[in-house]
């Protein structure tokens, strides 16, 4: 049976490298919601914590704001 998860169970392998950048950047959940919406996306911290726990999908939109904000190659993100 076809699965969309990873190995581990999440729904999106870029979850923990989302909130290693964070951390790294020395920001809350909040901030880099805020960082996002600057951007022009529509994203709340409710959303970024559920995607660093590998809660929930990322769309493709959302990964291009990530990238932009975070700094991080698409590699990088998509990297198990």
């Amino acid at each position: 049976m076809f699965t969309n998860r990873s190995a581990d169970g999440r729904n999106n392998v870029c979850g923990a490298k989302i909130a290693q950048a964070r951390k790294a950047l020395g920001k809350s959940q909040k901030q880099l919601a805020d960082m996002m919406q600057l951007s022009g996306l529509d994203i709340d911290k409710n959303a970024i914590q559920r995607i660093e726990a590998g809660k929930r999908f990322v769309t493709d939109i959302e990964l291009i704001v990530f990238h932009d904000v975070l700094g991080l190659s698409y590699e990088e993100l998509l990297t198990l």
